[in-house]
């Protein structure tokens, strides 16, 4: 199963970086940071009651209203017709200006501790991944 994993995390990799130094990809536009992503993915235990879930999804979502550093917040569950997401079910993006935002204004924060403390009970796995956002230039040919 990890190597599965690895398999699938090597290749997502392999065609952002192919992706990434494609033409069409520029930086942030002039003058603008590049935003900081922060994705976290979570795979809760098969005996997780739906209000837990529903709790921690709610929670999770409420941390950008106690902490400025998050500028937007998204989630959604998985909906990728492709049934190789290793079951994350829920997946969460957070944009911060930068990676010391993120760092110093979000996960040493008591609101994300806590946080952290509310999914341990029902969550079987995590994945983060944080990226700095390219945009595509649609104009390049």
């Amino acid at each position: 199963m990890k190597r599965i994993l690895f398999t699938s995390t090597l290749a997502a990799a392999l065609a952002a970086a192919i992706f990434m130094t494609s033409n069409n990809v520029t930086a942030a536009p002039e003058g603008a940071p590049a935003p900081y992503r922060h994705v976290v993915l979570f795979k809760f235990k098969a005996d997780a009651p739906k209000e837990k879930v529903a709790e921690v999804v709610k929670a999770f979502a409420g941390l950008k209203e106690k902490l400025p550093a998050v500028l937007s917040f998204e989630h959604g569950l998985n909906v990728s017709p492709e049934g190789i997401n290793d079951g994350f079910t829920h997946v969460f993006t957070a944009t911060f200006k930068d990676k010391a935002s993120l760092e110093n204004h979000y996960l040493k924060e008591p609101a994300h501790e806590e946080f952290v403390k509310l999914i341990k009970p029902v969550i079987e796995k995590v994945l983060v991944v944080d990226y700095v956002a390219s945009f595509v230039d649609h104009g390049a040919h």
